[in-house]
């Protein structure tokens, strides 16, 4: 058998995407499957050391899961050359600088979206791994949710015809703490501590747009913050500085619109948490998290506007559920497998820094939009 063995530097997976989705979900799922295999015999084994400021969390993370390193001393993993790879999940604003390090050093970037809270910082980023000649990657884990596969799938075969239109819908309540204690971390809702569902969420918006219905062109939004206190970690009451919704339409190639809501501050009557439609000339879809229905142009209903009568039609009834022909592997663990493969064999990964980059750029220019009120484009980056 032979091993290819991967040394991962997992700096900031303390917190709770980092430790379920990227940790356990993802390295030591692939871990425990035996690895991400190559061909008879071969086969890829990632070896993580877990790198943060609590040493607490750390200890922890590493006794519960049989782990065999961990170190509060990034600049000695860095230096180390077992470990060849640096992840990256630490907040936003603490990213940059540390990305920088590890290029410096000649490690592999993967990190977290986004990148950076400036466009030209994401693609300071990018060159930097250009001219070190280091791989890069960036998680944009919703590419391969089932719900999103489904859309694919749905696009490469030509299901819709020619794409008109896509809406989504994403958020939940989050609590502000003074009654029932919030669900998200209170820097979310600190512009200064690079917080803000804009920088938050349009990046994912900007690498499924562009996957899969047109890369974006030009932006208008609206950003505005309805819950303005809320209550932190430690129980104190804090002003919040960030946005907690944001409403945008998004202009595409190929005439294609997408108007997206995103909000903290929204209660959920739909099918899951976030929800796209998609219509086109020969039939639309309904995609969430996992499941996707559709409807074709020959079995969509002929309503009449009549409000004076109850509606005969049922609208959900004439829609079928896209099945699951085939098994889809957790979204992040899928992308962490295609990006090792890429590392130990040169496999084609076209999700880098450059890609991160566009999804900080969609951020900023939304934000443009929202404070001057007008149409923004969003102009190719080189």
């Amino acid at each position: 058998m032979t091993i290819h063995r991967v040394g991962i530097i997992m700096n900031g997976v303390t917190g709770r995407m980092g430790t379920n989705q990227h940790l356990i979900r993802s390295i030591l799922a692939i871990r425990d499957q035996g690895g991400v295999p190559l061909g008879p015999g071969e086969t890829i084994l990632p070896d993580p050391i877990l790198v943060g400021r609590n040493e607490a969390k750390l200890r922890a993370l590493t006794e519960a899961h049989d782990l065999p390193h961990y170190t509060t001393d990034l600049d000695a993993c860095l230096s180390d050359p077992a470990y060849e790879v640096y992840f990256d999940a630490l907040r936003t604003d603490l990213r940059p600088a540390n990305v920088r390090k590890a290029i410096a050093a000649g490690k592999v970037i993967y990190c977290e979206k986004p990148t950076a809270t400036t466009t030209s910082e994401a693609l300071d980023l990018y060159h930097r791994a250009l001219t070190a000649g280091v791989k890069h990657g960036v998680v944009q884990d919703k590419l391969w949710l089932p719900g999103m596969q489904k859309l694919k799938y749905l696009i490469d075969t030509g299901f819709f015809g020619r794409l008109l239109s896509v809406r989504g819908e994403f958020g939940y309540w989050v609590f502000d703490g003074f009654d029932q204690p919030c669900q998200r971390p209170s820097w979310n809702y600190r512009a200064e501590d690079g917080g803000g569902i804009i920088v938050d969420m349009f990046p994912h918006w900007r690498y499924l747009v562009d996957g899969l219905f047109g890369h974006v062109e030009a932006v208008s939004c609206w950003a505005t913050t309805h819950v303005e206190r809320r209550v932190d970690e430690q129980g104190r009451a804090y002003a919040c500085t960030a946005e907690d919704a944001a409403y945008a339409t998004l202009r595409c190639a190929g005439n294609v619109v997408c108007q997206i809501n995103s909000s903290w501050a929204v209660r959920v009557r739909r099918d899951d948490l976030a929800i796209f439609q998609v219509d086109g000339t020969r039939g639309s879809a309904v995609a969430g998290l996992r499941d996707c229905v559709v409807q074709a142009y020959a079995t969509t209903p002929r309503p009449l506007w009549n409000p004076d009568i109850p509606n005969p039609i049922d609208f959900y009834a004439g829609w079928q559920h896209v099945p699951d022909n085939r098994s889809y592997d957790n979204a992040f663990k899928a992308q962490w497998t295609r990006f090792l493969r890429h590392i130990v064999t040169g496999e084609p990964f076209p999700w880098g820094l450059l890609e991160g980059a566009k999804g900080v750029q969609l951020a900023e220019r939304a934000a443009e939009s929202s404070r001057e009120g007008r149409w923004v484009d969003v102009e190719p980056l080189a």
